[in-house]
């Protein structure tokens, strides 16, 4: 079966939601993030101020990047269930990072500076950095879902949630180390380091491909 195609409207709206967050974000990097309405980006955008809020409810909401999640849920929705829970979410993450950052990923992805841009305002912002751990918070337990775990299990679940929130702060970590080298370093093999300095290559090799029995 062959995917859906978005009609007219809906990438109509995609366009108009990317134009208005990447004029935001423009405005927030140049003025500062309080220094700058909602009626700014409206005006720069060349949109209604209520247009702006019926594609984000919130003005925190304009330097959020959907697409991460998006790429991370489905990478680890994809993944086997017999790898250890950090390979299944360690490795979807350097994945969505690779597909956010480098050439040839995924085209809906905002690009590595816009991302870098966002990053920087959620760092130096304090209300976006509440923002962001509430944010954070929701991949996590999407992340969970994803995984697929019997949730009537309390212990499976317990370990689900302590795998995946040790991953996300290992990529947070990553996260800031490349705002601050200016994205010089590639980031999916930051998060590669931040992975495998608690938990070793586990975190981002498939070990099971190697085992006896097992043919590619």
């Amino acid at each position: 079966m062959s995917e859906r195609r978005p009609t007219l409207r809906e990438r109509r709206r995609s366009e108009t939601r990317r134009l208005v967050q990447a004029q935001a974000v423009r405005l927030f990097t140049d003025r500062g993030y309080d220094a700058v309405t909602v009626a700014d980006v409206a005006q720069a955008a060349g949109v209604s101020a209520m247009t702006v809020y019926r594609h984000f409810p919130t003005k925190e909401d304009l330097v959020l990047i959907d697409q991460p999640a998006r790429l991370i849920t489905e990478r680890v929705a994809a993944s086997s269930a017999t790898q250890p829970l950090v390979r299944r979410v360690g490795g979807a993450l350097v994945d969505a990072a690779t597909a956010m950052t480098e050439p040839g990923g995924d085209e809906a992805a905002p690009g590595k500076q816009f991302l870098l841009d966002c990053l920087r305002l959620m760092v130096s912002t304090p209300a976006l950095r509440a923002r962001h751990l509430d944010s954070q918070y929701a991949l996590q337990e999407a992340i969970v879902d994803a995984l697929g775990d019997d949730q009537t299990d309390s212990e499976a679940a317990f370990r689900a949630r302590a795998a995946t929130s040790a991953c996300l702060a290992a990529m947070h970590t990553a996260l800031t180390r490349w705002t601050e080298d200016n994205g010089r370093t590639p980031l999916p093999d930051l998060i590669t380091r931040a992975l495998t300095a608690p938990f070793g290559d586990e975190a981002v090799i498939d070990h099971t491909a190697d085992a006896p029995g097992k043919r590619s």
